[in-house]
């Protein structure tokens, strides 16, 4: 007897794994484009030498460094630099900015832990820094890691020296002890937001004193003579530095199939990669101007000069408006935007804050987030239903992976974006972006199919007519 099929069977969603669905062509561009990620985001520990690395990909593409007043054309491909920590790039297209330009921004910022303003000290003959811990993070997981020291100080005379500190394997690395197992009783009884208290985030630096000096402070100055030696600094360039301690490790593809890829960062340089991929990749100019944004501090609020509040971005598009005689508010009021920030993937052994019917999966192909926010969709931008039917219109015709993205379920917390950002802008804006297992951890994971369908989607939305 035949298998019965109802025909309304086809007004179901048929949800596929992504290896199921995708062709050999794609299979073989998915793995060398998560090969080239790696390479990027190994050269990315902090937003600067994010940036740097990007417009170094970006001059090897042509796009050249915008200085205001130039004139622009179709087929343009400019940059402007935000203060060495954010990065606009546009290629400019066929039609004016009357009718609108297609945005994918990222924030390229990560969870860390930040040196403070005066932060070397000695106690009982071992040298320290202190930190603040930056964004959200699991404080417990930053004990006992091998750590590099990644950042810029900058002088009185106006030189800015690059800190790379234990990048290079020959180099030592710098840690934070935690207290021993076997004297932790009053430690386990606390809750896991209360058992490392920030100010025991102090990073060991040395314990060797100096040998020329009977004063105090011995290992202090010991180390002090180190980084004027490598840097030329002295104690006081702290104060105006900007140091980060990140993890001591590079990408790793994990899993015995090589399908995924472990690093610290993915939040969200993975993102960022896919969108400057995405406006890289484009062949000749786009119907509309496609800009990309890789902005900073999205992690702690997106404030400050390079964050997604800063006038920078709204100085950038009026430049490029001015260039053909159009209005920003004009250009705005049709423009669309990807905000580009990575989902929570679906964790079955951590299934509890999931709702399993309403979650992004590995494998599963670029996600879609309707709306952010927490509970009640307090602090969301929620995109309308005519955007989320034109944004699926737009992957369905580029035989992208793509699927819906929720954040966890309804009162198990939540998060946000740059995408309400946007929005008050009076842009239409959409949250996507790439599912991740142990978002904010310092070893991320991510699918490789997921990473090059976010990609791919992103270059369709540039491309597109819709």
């Amino acid at each position: 007897m035949a298998d019965k099929k109802s025909p309304a069977r086809e007004f179901l969603e048929a949800k596929k794994n992504g290896f199921d669905r995708i062709s050999d062509k794609d299979r073989g561009e998915m793995y060398k484009f998560a090969d080239a990620y790696r390479v990027y985001i190994d050269r990315s520990k902090t937003e600067r030498e994010t940036v740097d690395t990007s417009i170094e990909l970006a001059k090897a593409h042509g796009f050249v460094e915008y200085k205001r007043g130039m004139k622009l054309a179709a087929g343009d491909k400019v940059y402007v630099n935000n203060r060495g920590k954010a990065l606009m790039l546009a290629t400019i297209g066929k039609r004016s900015p009357a009718e609108g330009v297609r945005i994918a921004g990222a924030h390229v910022d990560c969870p860390r832990l930040d040196l403070k303003t005066s932060p070397l000290y000695e106690d009982t003959e071992i040298a320290y820094f202190k930190t603040h811990y930056y964004g959200g993070i699991k404080k417990f997981y930053w004990l006992n890691m091998p750590l590099e020291l990644h950042g810029v100080v900058a002088k009185k005379d106006g030189t800015v020296v690059k800190v790379a500190f234990g990048a290079d394997p020959s180099e030592p690395v710098l840690v934070i002890s935690d207290i021993l197992i076997h004297l932790s009783g009053e430690q386990m009884k606390k809750p896991l937001a209360e058992a490392i208290p920030g100010e025991n985030l102090n990073v060991i630096l040395g314990t060797e004193p100096a040998q020329d000096d009977d004063g105090s402070d011995r290992v202090k100055l010991a180390v002090m003579n180190i980084l004027h030696e490598k840097y030329g600094i002295v104690e006081a360039d702290l104060h105006s530095a900007e140091l980060s301690l990140v993890p001591a490790m590079n990408s790793r593809d994990v899993g015995f199939d090589r399908s995924l890829i472990g690093a610290y960062g993915h939040d969200d340089r993975v993102c960022g990669y896919d969108a400057l991929r995405a406006l890289l990749d484009l062949s000749g100019a786009p119907e509309q101007t496609s800009v990309v944004l890789l902005c900073d501090k999205e992690e702690v609020g997106s404030t400050g000069v390079s964050g997604m509040h800063s006038a920078c971005f709204d100085t950038f598009m009026e430049d490029i408006c001015d260039s053909f005689g159009v209005p920003l508010r004009v250009c705005y009021e049709n423009s669309v935007c990807l905000s580009n920030d990575v989902a929570a993937a679906y964790d079955p052994t951590w299934s509890g804050p999931f709702e399993r019917h309403n979650s992004a999966f590995l494998n599963y192909g670029m996600g879609i987030t309707k709306y952010t926010g927490s509970r009640g969709k307090s602090g969301a931008s929620d995109a309308a239903a005519e955007l989320v039917a034109r944004v699926r219109a737009i992957l369905d015709d580029a035989d992208v992976v793509w699927q819906m993205a929720p954040l966890g379920a309804v009162d198990a917390g939540g998060g946000g974006t740059i995408a309400g950002i946007m929005a008050n802008r009076n842009i239409d804006t959409i949250d996507s972006g790439v599912p991740v297992l142990g978002m904010h951890s310092p070893w991320e994971i991510i699918s490789k199919l997921d990473l090059y369908m976010t990609y791919k989607g992103i270059k369709a939305f540039f491309e597109s007519t819709k």
